[in-house]
């Protein structure tokens, strides 16, 4: 038993630098293209977040509990980029 497993050691051993070489190389790829999918996905994420207007809203409280007074509810979320009540701030400094 012990020479047929010494065989087949011997027998896949020039296969195994090859072999761990190509597996190394597809795990480091891998990993780059994940990162890059993140990142990706993290610009999309913030480019649509930026498209919020509530903080320039008249009716936003900058107050974490009542955000804003006519939509409580979808103020600032992805609800909010098209409110049908943003009126901007005309005045930041009576707000």
């Amino acid at each position: 038993m012990f020479k047929l497993i010494s065989f087949l050691i011997h027998g896949i051993q020039p296969l195994l630098v090859p072999i761990c070489f190509v597996v190394a190389w597809t795990v480091i790829i891998l990993v780059v293209l994940s990162l890059w999918a993140a990142a990706r996905d993290s610009v999309t994420t913030a480019k649509q977040m930026h498209q919020i207007p509530c903080t320039g809203c008249q009716f936003f409280t900058d107050n974490y509990r009542l955000k804003c007074t006519v939509h409580p509810s979808i103020a600032n979320t992805e609800e909010a980029i098209n409110c049908s009540d943003y009126q901007p701030k005309t005045n930041p400094y009576l707000y």
